[in-house]
């Protein structure tokens, strides 16, 4: 997004965004790196037989590792004038994008799969086991690689921009833009919110005497609503910068100065969602401490169905 558009010319942009990926890249980059590989060897070497929710979240810790690996190539193509051809910038971009949004599913079927064993206990037998949860993994890969590579023209002639900078007006159009938003973010958003308050719901309802349970209840509706929370600041910010931007390459906003600020704050937006490949090794990891050391001993439906998802 740097250069110009419309002779508005963005090199301020470009100078603070610069330090600005700089200063968020780099934690994150190496922060991302020692949680997530972490997090992939005990999923991957500690547990012996893996549950639906330990599939779920190998699936998001081998997206946000992915997403960790494609950093260093956007932080270097795009503060660097190197040329490189179209097609490999295709393939980075998509790689980029692709794991964001193979994450955002995943997460949306994680709250999907905590609804089904706590709300409706009997029919998650039918609907849940490792194996379908291992379909449901696979669909995502192949759900969000497929639109990548249906969407993979995205630069214009890299002789006059950076990778990672200034993609092809084709990917800005109305028929790429409008789904993405829904499909990308606002569909996943309102079921994981929908889930999100019927658990909570749910688990409010007193069915204990036990101090330690109630309280191990409260606890697990924190991580719930912490998750929550991590979800909508790390991607609404980014959708609504996106949408944003989308109204400028339509023209529908032409004043210069509001046209830099939107660039700014879409590509702070994305150095922000990216943040989230740390915060998921955390809050989940916690997420199934709780719902593992807290909830499980207790001999009430309830505490079989959350068991069932930890």
């Amino acid at each position: 997004m740097n250069g110009s558009l419309n002779n508005c010319l963005f090199v301020n942009v470009t100078s603070i965004m610069d330090v600005v990926q700089f200063a968020i890249y780099i934690p994150t980059i190496i922060i991302g790196f020692i949680l997530n590989t972490f997090a992939l060897w005990i999923f991957c070497f500690s547990i012996k037989k893996h549950t639906e929710s330990s599939i779920y979240l190998l699936n998001l810790a081998l997206l946000d590792f992915c997403l960790v690996l494609s950093l260093p190539f956007r932080l270097h193509f795009s503060q660097s004038n190197i040329i490189v051809s179209r097609q490999m910038c295709s393939f980075l971009e998509s790689l980029y994008f692709t794991n964001m949004y193979g994450s955002i599913y995943t997460i949306m079927f994680i709250s999907v799969d905590r609804y089904i064993a706590i709300k409706h206990p009997f029919l998650s037998k039918l609907l849940r086991s490792p194996r379908k949860t291992f379909f449901v993994c696979f669909f995502i890969w192949v759900f969000v690689w497929t639109v990548a590579l249906c969407t993979f023209n995205f630069q214009n002639d890299l002789r006059h921009s950076r990778c990672f900078h200034n993609m092809s007006g084709d990917i800005w159009s109305t028929h790429i833009i409008v789904p993405l938003q829904i499909f990308g973010f606002l569909i996943p958003m309102t079921v994981m919110l929908y889930c999100s308050i019927h658990i909570i719901k749910t688990l409010l309802v007193p069915v204990s005497s036990s101090v330690q349970f109630e309280v191990s209840k409260v606890n697990v509706i924190r991580i719930i609503i912490s998750n929550l929370v991590v979800f909508l600041l790390s991607f609404s910010l980014s959708h609504i910068g996106i949408f944003l931007q989308f109204l400028v390459r339509k023209q529908v906003i032409s004043n210069c100065l509001v046209k830099k600020h939107i660039s700014l704050f879409v590509q702070v937006a994305l150095c922000i969602a990216n943040i989230n490949c740390c915060l998921d090794a955390v809050t989940y990891y916690y997420m199934r401490k709780e719902f593992r050391n807290k909830l499980v001993p207790m001999h009430s439906q309830m505490s079989k169905s959350i068991n069932a998802i930890t």
